[in-house]
């Protein structure tokens, strides 16, 4: 305790005249948001980038049903699986049907086609063909 009976001591605060800032501290704050851009960015790319993958296997999910589906009633199977898919993503569905089992391929949309190749999902369905 000090001698007025405080637990701790007053601060003084010092601002300097503009905007209340510490003398000597103007524009550190905007330093450090330009040093931080650059992560909060590729935080927000890489976020971006798992949910499309996300959504990829959803709609590989979806579409090895529909075939699995279809190739129980008689129907061919690859058209009922790209029909299932969106348009946006015909150019990047694998179809293949072997036996009673349909798997769907999606590459999920990327920037960088490389790493859409890595985060490619699949999913597979069974049927029993009549």
């Amino acid at each position: 305790m000090n001698r007025r009976g405080r637990a701790f001591p007053r601060i003084a605060w010092r601002t300097s005249t503009s905007l209340g800032t510490w003398r000597g501290e103007g524009g550190q704050s905007t330093v450090e948001l330009i040093a931080a851009l650059p992560v909060l960015l590729l935080a927000g790319l890489v976020a971006l980038q798992l949910l499309a993958t996300g959504y990829a296997l959803t709609l590989a999910d979806g579409a090895a049903e529909a075939g699995a589906l279809a190739l129980a009633s008689g129907r061919p199977a690859v058209e009922a699986a790209r029909g299932a898919v969106p348009g946006w993503a015909q150019d990047d569905v694998a179809v293949t049907v072997r036996g009673g089992r349909v798997t769907v391929r999606v590459r999920p949309p990327s920037p960088l086609p490389a790493l859409a190749d890595r985060l490619a999902v699949s999913s597979s369905a069974r049927a029993r063909p009549k």
